[in-house]
C-alpha cells in the first residue's frame, strides 16, 4: 500500500509518497480503507524528529482518518464490513489502509461528508476530553481558548456555545477573528494587539475566565493563570511556547485554581475507548443534528503533504487541513 512516510527529521520535503508494507488487522482492530486523513500539530513536529510515534503505531504520521471498513480482526463486535467510520488513531493516517483498535472508532455522523470527517476524531477527543471530562466546564461559566481559529479551537468554540457556555478566543488577525465570531465565540482578542488578561478582567468585571484551553504552554501561563477566576482551571495541551517556566504558587492558592497538562496520544487504549465512548454519547449528536460541525480550511491529495504541512507552519489557516486519499 502507499503512504506518507518521513524520510529523515526536517522539513516539509522530507514527507514522500512511499510503498509500504500492506497492515492487518489484530485481535480487537480493523481494518480501514482511507477515505482521509488530517494533519495536525503533532504530525509536523513527528515530522521534525521530536514526536515519536507511541510503541506499536505505524512510523508515518496520522493521528485521525476516516474512510470504511475492510476487515474486522478477531473478537470485533458491533461493526461490519462496509460500515463508514472515522477513527482516533495512534499514528498511521497519512495512508491507503490503516489498522485501529475498535474501541477508538466513530460512526460518521449523519449529514457530514466522509471525507470531512477525517477531521473530527482527534479535536472532538481532545476537546471534550480536556474542557469537559478534565476541566469540568459549566453552562454558566467562561471559557477561554487561545488559537480558537485552530481546529481545535473550532471545536471549542462550538461545543461550549452548544452547552450553553459563554466563549473568549485569542487569534491573529481580524479575518480570524471574524471566523471565530460566525462559530459563536462571545469575546474576540487579537493577541498581536491586545493583552488578553487586560481584555478578560474587563469583560468579566474583574473575575476572571472560569476554564482556559492553552496550547502554548511556558509562554502563556503566568499570564494564564492571572485570567482565572477564583475555582478556575487552566489545560495545557500544547507546548508552542516552550515547555519550562515559573509557576507562582501563591497565586493558584489565592484563587484555588488548578493546573492540568494532558496529552492524548500516547494514552492506553483502554483510556482512549473511554473518551471515544464519551464523545460518541454527547458529543456526536450534536454533529448529526447540525449544533456542532466539521470547519474544513483546505483538502489536499495524500501526495501533496508536504504542501499542507507548509500551510500548517505558515498558521494562515481556519480549521482543519485534510489530505484525500480517496472520494
Amino acid at each position: 500500500m502507499k503512504a506518507v512516510t518521513i524520510r529523515e527529521p526536517g522539513g516539509p520535503d522530507v514527507l514522500e509518497l512511499s510503498e509500504v508494507d500492506d497492515v492487518r488487522p489484530g485481535p480487537g482492530e480493523v481494518l480501514i480503507d482511507v477515505a482521509a486523513s488530517a494533519v495536525n500539530r503533532a504530525d509536523v513536529i513527528q515530522r521534525k524528529g521530536s514526536y515519536p510515534p507511541p510503541e506499536g503505531a505505524p512510523p508515518w504520521p496520522g493521528l485521525e482518518c476516516s474512510g470504511t471498513i475492510a476487515e474486522l480482526g478477531a473478537e470485533v463486535e458491533g461493526w461490519s464490513v462496509g460500515d463508514p467510520v472515522c477513527a482516533l488513531l495512534g499514528g498511521g493516517g497519512y495512508a491507503e489502509r490503516v489498522a485501529v483498535p475498535s474501541g477508538q472508532l466513530l460512526p460518521v455522523p449523519n449529514g457530514v461528508d466522509l471525507v470531512d470527517a477525517a477531521g473530527l476524531p482527534e479535536v472532538a477527543c481532545t476537546v471534550w476530553s480536556n474542557v469537559f471530562m478534565a476541566a469540568g466546564l459549566r453552562p454558566d461559566e467562561t471559557l477561554l481558548v487561545h488559537g480558537g481559529s485552530s481546529g481545535i479551537g473550532t471545536m471549542a468554540i462550538q461545543l461550549a456555545r452548544a452547552l450553553g457556555s459563554r466563549v473568549a478566543v485569542t487569534a491573529g488577525s481580524a479575518a480570524k477573528l471574524d471566523r471565530c465570531r460566525e462559530l459563536g465565540a462571545d469575546v474576540l482578542i487579537n493577541y498581536r494587539e491586545q493583552d488578553f488578561v487586560e481584555v478578560v478582567s474587563e469583560v468579566t468585571d474583574g473575575r476572571g475566565v472560569d476554564v482556559i484551553l492553552d496550547n502554548m504552554g511556558a509562554k502563556y501561563l503566568s499570564r494564564n493563570v492571572s485570567a482565572l477566576a477564583p475555582n478556575g482551571r487552566l489545560v495545557v495541551i500544547g507546548l508552542q511556547g516552550g515547555t519550562t517556566a515559573e509557576l507562582d504558587l501563591n497565586a493558584l492558592l489565592r484563587k484555588r485554581a488548578a493546573v492540568i497538562a494532558t496529552s492524548l496520544r500516547a494514552r492506553p487504549p483502554a483510556e482512549k475507548a473511554a473518551i471515544v465512548a464519551s464523545v460518541r454519547e454527547h458529543v456526536w449528536p450534536l454533529l448529526s443534528d447540525g449544533t456542532v460541525r466539521p470547519v474544513v480550511d483546505t483538502r489536499f491529495p495524500l501526495a501533496q503533504a508536504a504542501d499542507a504541512h507548509r500551510r500548517m507552519e505558515e498558521s494562515t489557516h481556519v480549521g482543519k487541513l485534510l489530505l484525500v486519499v480517496r472520494a
